[in-house]
């Protein structure tokens, strides 16, 4: 976030000298503000490539879309810009409850960029909002960290946003946090799903836990079953991993797919082996992958191909949920999902594997009416 409510501050300037009643005694704290500017700064900056035009502070950010024009013209002949915007839900009352704000950012790149790329897009820039109770500039500096650290690890940059201190509509200590997105997309090369064939090969992308989605129940689970955020549990310890308390497996950030993405898509110049994609979101497997079928095909997914996260297992024990809301409300370890031809797959997935992610077969496409069936 690059800038304060820019109309609040003429209207706290305009007074306070007359001994009537000042914008800070109402609740909204200027000074505050501006101290969060210039410790945001760096933050920003760190993710500017040189088609980042103005200075910090600016009304508004300014992005070159043509920067070094023979590139740009090399790889978008027909450019489509692609916008999405998202929060992070009520994961955020867990940051705040922990204590925690350095990770929360990290979700809100990630629950837009990932979105974004599902149509085939290179994340360009991003914009993040903050409704806040009061200003704290050290808890903001923090919050803008994880925007910017899930800017550097989408390939985009964060280019400014808004702070709102709104002491009436948040409780003391709580906030909100949501973003916006642009990105660009060859128009002949725009993923929509139309493509999606009987025959085709489901891939699934492992998540890094529950993501973004689904913390109502969590939260839900907790207070039932009198979970303790800053226990450790057995349960949820790997074995080649450091002891985290409960708490900090629920604030794992999303795990964000854009570089992986759009390298891989660049890697085919003339064929299209990927037919559709789908990031798992709210609605689990069935209401994300029917979003990247049409209606002459249905999606099989084998729900024993992966391993599901000790985390899951645990929230379902102590929540006493089935297992058709479990697949309904969470991604179940899979974060993500591509359709693509079955000869390519085995490349794919090599492709994928050397970019870190755990890429594997978890179902196929066949004949049908543009529906997910779990098996």
């Amino acid at each position: 976030m690059a800038k304060k409510n820019g109309k609040s501050g003429k209207q706290a300037r305009s007074g306070g000298t007359s001994g009537g009643m000042t914008y800070a005694e109402s609740g909204v704290d200027i000074e505050a503000g501006d101290r969060t500017v210039d410790l945001i700064k760096g933050h920003l900056k760190r993710t500017y490539g040189p088609r980042v035009l103005g200075k910090h502070g600016a009304f508004a950010g300014c992005f070159r879309l043509d920067y070094n024009e023979r590139l740009f013209k090399r790889n978008y002949k027909d450019p489509v810009l692609v916008a999405c915007t998202d929060g992070v839900g009520t994961k955020v009352m867990l940051a705040v409850q922990m204590g925690i704000h350095d990770t929360i950012g990290q979700d809100c790149v990630a629950m837009n960029v990932n979105d974004m790329i599902v149509q085939g897009a290179e994340p360009l820039f991003f914009l993040d909002y903050v409704g806040v109770h009061k200003v704290v500039p050290e808890h903001m500096e923090q919050i803008v960290k994880g925007v910017a650290d899930g800017c550097q690890l989408a390939g985009c940059a964060l280019i400014g946003g808004e702070t709102a201190e709104m002491p009436d509509v948040y409780k003391k200590g709580d906030y909100d946090l949501a973003g916006f997105a642009v990105g660009v997309c060859e128009l002949k090369r725009v993923v929509d799903g139309q493509r999606v064939e009987a025959g085709d090969v489901i891939l699934g992308l492992a998540s890094s836990g529950i993501h973004s989605n689904g913390y109502s129940l969590v939260r839900a689970i907790i207070k039932q079953a009198k979970l303790d955020l800053d226990k450790t549990y057995p349960q949820l310890q790997a074995d080649d991993a450091p002891e985290r308390p409960l708490g900090l497996h629920l604030l794992e950030p999303t795990r964000i797919y854009s570089k992986q993405i759009v390298s891989l898509l660049r890697s085919y110049k003339v064929k299209k082996p990927i037919g559709g994609m789908a990031h798992i979101t709210g609605g689990g497997l069935p209401g994300n992958v029917n979003r990247a079928l049409h209606g002459g095909v249905n999606a099989k997914i084998n729900l024993k191909s992966w391993d599901v996260p000790p985390l899951f297992k645990f929230l379902q024990k102590h929540g006493k949920v089935s297992d058709a809301e479990m697949l309904k409300v969470f991604n179940m370890g899979v974060g993500y999902t591509i359709i693509v031809r079955p000869h390519f797959a085995e490349a794919v997935i090599e492709k994928l594997k050397k970019q870190g992610e755990n890429a594997f077969v978890m179902g196929k496409i066949t004949p049908g009416t543009g529906k997910v069936i779990l098996n």
